[in-house]
């Protein structure tokens, strides 16, 4: 019997080989938001993975929607084209399906790097810059607090994310994932602990997901003849009285009903006073909750390490896929391995076809003609 977890998976019209997705990780290594030979060298090695897709980090969809200064963007010719470089290198290579997460960090922007202490910067400082959120309120009590987005402001980010959507498709990219999770600005208007507005964009449910859900249909009906679009969500703020998994259920059966092709349910970043007791597979029960609400496939993230966990959550139902993050950067044959430990196979580099494993033969998919 195939492993479920190296069943083949359709997400929307893209078919992808096996359900392991290589999730976005932020490198903090690019240069005015173009990528680097880093950045060459990381989605190099994820690329040949053996993974069903490889994601690229958060692309800000503007300048001030970075992180940190040195995250990557996609937002104008200069950082298009050094995604451009660094795409066509991984596809001379790879014919792994490549997906781009697009974000706009909103309040938690203008950071230092995680490695320099990741704290913010300051608006007048070198490398910062004023930050915007849906209210003038700050993540962090001594941050500088972001401006409210205005009527114009909320319009320079949609064309925003319609601009790197378009980016996107003439990169060739074969999907987007909206990020809508960890704090980030479409997360931000979805939490009433981060969202005061007192106009349509604020209070009830229907208003706080009425712009995540304007920036989906923006992003959908400009990539909707190019691939699929899907969405990442924090299932939970795990604070009292926040973005709570009931709504998260609400708003992944209004993606779904706009043509949304899949929702990776992650959890957390909003509020430094979450709660969140880790082990591994934490964030499992929050995708299974939202898959027994949606029939579109449910990608579960969040300390899946162990390809047996892994296949068990395929198994048992929870969700449709797994994303692994820091378990691809600790070892980015993570899915060579867990093909190998679950009596499946994969395809391989035919550089690489000389190292299978005495003790796997059979391993390594036979090339096609």
């Amino acid at each position: 019997m195939v492993a479920r977890l190296f069943e083949r998976i359709p997400i929307g019209g893209l078919s992808l080989p096996n359900r392991i997705v290589i999730a976005p990780m932020c490198q903090y290594s690019a240069k005015d938001g173009q990528m680097t030979d880093w950045h060459l060298m990381h989605l190099g090695q994820l690329a040949i993975s053996g993974a069903g897709v490889l994601t690229i980090e958060a692309a800000a969809v503007l300048p001030e929607g970075r992180i940190t200064y040195a995250d990557v963007g996609l937002y104008d010719d200069a950082s298009e084209a050094a995604m451009a470089r660094v795409l066509a290198a991984v596809r001379q290579w790879s014919d792994i399906p490549v997906a781009i997460q697009l974000a706009h960090a909103g309040r938690k922007a203008s950071t230092a790097k995680p490695w320099d202490g990741g704290a913010q910067i300051a608006p007048d400082a070198t490398n910062g810059w004023q930050t915007v959120a849906p209210s003038a309120l700050p993540f962090l009590a001594a941050d500088n607090a972001p401006a409210a987005l205005d009527d114009g402001g909320l319009e320079r980010i949609r064309a925003a994310f319609a601009d790197a959507t378009t980016r996107a498709a003439r990169l060739g990219i074969d999907a987007i994932q909206l990020h809508a999770a960890h704090g980030y600005l479409l997360h931000q208007f979805l939490s009433p602990l981060s969202n005061r507005r007192d106009d349509d964009y604020g209070g009830s449910l229907e208003n706080r997901m009425r712009f995540p859900l304007e920036i989906f249909d923006i992003v959908r009906n400009a990539f909707a003849a190019h691939g699929p679009v899907t969405v990442r969500v924090s299932g939970t703020d795990w604070v009292e009285g926040g973005w709570s998994i009931e709504e998260t259920v609400i708003f992944a059966q209004a993606l779904e009903a706009r043509g949304c092709a899949a929702i990776n349910v992650s959890s957390g970043g909003l509020h430094p006073a979450q709660q969140i007791a880790l082990s591994p597979g934490y964030q499992v029960p929050l995708a299974r909750t939202v898959k027994d609400a949606v029939t579109m496939p449910v990608i579960a993230v969040g300390l899946i390490t162990d390809p047996i966990e892994a296949e068990a959550i395929i198994a048992n139902g929870d969700a449709d896929a797994v994303a692994i993050a820091r378990a691809a950067l600790y070892d980015p044959r993570w899915p060579w391995h867990a093909a190998a430990t679950l009596g499946a196979t994969i395809a391989v580099p035919p550089q690489y076809e000389r190292s299978e494993p005495r003790e796997h033969r059979g391993l390594y998919a036979p090339r096609r003609p």
